[in-house]
Formats: C-alpha cells, sequence, structure tokens
C-alpha cells in the first residue's frame, strides 16, 4: 500500500475529492496496471475516507467497466476491481463515472498517444457526432460539470454512464437561500 504520511495533513478539510488519475492499459500486465489503477486509487481512497468521513468521493472509471470482476477484459475487471472497493468505503456517498468519448477542449491533451492520434483523425466529425449523440460524447467540460453536480446535489444512481453523466452535467444548481 501507498504511504500518503508525508502529506497527511493536506488532505484533511474537505467535501469532495475528484479522482481522476489513470493510465491506459495498453501493452500492461494486469498486475502493472491492478498497481497503478486499483493500489493508488484504494490508498488514496483511504486515508481521505478516514480524514474526511463526510466527503463526496467520485471516481472516473471507464465505459465498460466489470463489476463482476470475472470478464475476459483485464482493464475492466481491474476498475470493476476498484469500483467496487470504493463503494465499500464509508464516504458519504461515492459515485463512479463510466465515460465513453471524451472530446478535450479548452487546451486539453490526452497523454495517450493512441488517443491523441485518434482525436486528430476525428476532429473534423467529432463536433457532429457531438451533436447528434449528445449524450453519448462527452466533453472535458461536461464531465467536469457533472462531478461538481454530484458532488454539491446528490444523484440517484452511484454509477453513472455516459447519458447519466450528460444528464447530470446539465441539472439546474440548487436555489441560494
Amino acid at each position: 500500500m501507498l504511504d500518503f504520511a508525508p502529506v497527511e495533513a493536506q488532505l484533511a478539510g474537505f467535501d469532495a475529492c475528484f479522482f481522476c488519475l489513470g493510465i491506459s492499459s495498453a501493452g500492461m500486465q494486469e498486475a502493472e496496471y491492478a498497481r497503478l489503477t486499483y493500489d493508488v486509487t484504494l490508498a488514496a481512497a483511504a486515508i481521505l475516507c478516514r480524514l474526511n468521513p463526510g466527503m463526496v468521493f467520485v471516481y472516473v472509471s471507464g465505459a465498460g467497466t466489470d463489476s463482476s470482476e470475472m470478464g475476459r477484459v483485464m482493464w475492466a475487471r481491474v476498475k470493476g476491481r476498484t469500483e467496487n472497493a470504493l463503494l465499500r468505503l464509508p464516504f458519504k456517498a461515492v459515485y463512479l463515472f463510466r465515460p465513453g468519448v471524451i472530446r478535450p477542449m479548452h487546451g486539453a491533451v490526452s497523454k495517450t498517444r493512441s488517443y491523441r492520434l485518434l482525436y486528430a483523425v476525428m476532429a473534423p466529425v467529432l463536433p457532429l457526432f457531438q451533436r447528434a449523440f449528445p449524450a453519448a460524447i462527452l466533453t472535458t467540460e461536461s464531465v467536469g460539470r457533472a462531478m461538481i453536480n454530484v458532488a454539491v446535489v446528490g444523484y440517484t444512481k452511484q454509477i453513472l454512464e455516459a447519458g447519466d453523466i450528460y444528464k447530470v452535467a446539465y441539472i439546474p444548481p440548487p436555489e441560494s437561500p
């Protein structure tokens, strides 16, 4: 397990965590992918839960995640195991985001080479697809807005697929007192 003791004091006093750390599984063995996806996430979540039990924890997972942890696709099993472990932690609430296609906005660039190439090839038509299928192709902005909304307002489901993320991104903010 990772040691967050050196930064523990800086992790207290928060209402929400938007955990977006992730890596492509391409070319990775399951043990290494699990270390980076499961171990790092759970080490951070465990200490955050202990220090901030009233926290809302929002985890960005992925479309196709395997909650059964038994499927043939390695990354989906590891993500499913990670999601299941997060749901067992006694946070105020845990929300698991499973976006599919996310169109980068405002200068955001994927660190994954294959994604950068795909976005470059799809750039001319992606906005058209997004207009035609707004709930299927999300933007970095809509994902961020949805994360804030579930932290502030909540949502009826803990696992949010792309359509749910789109919907919660555009819910009206609560009335001010």
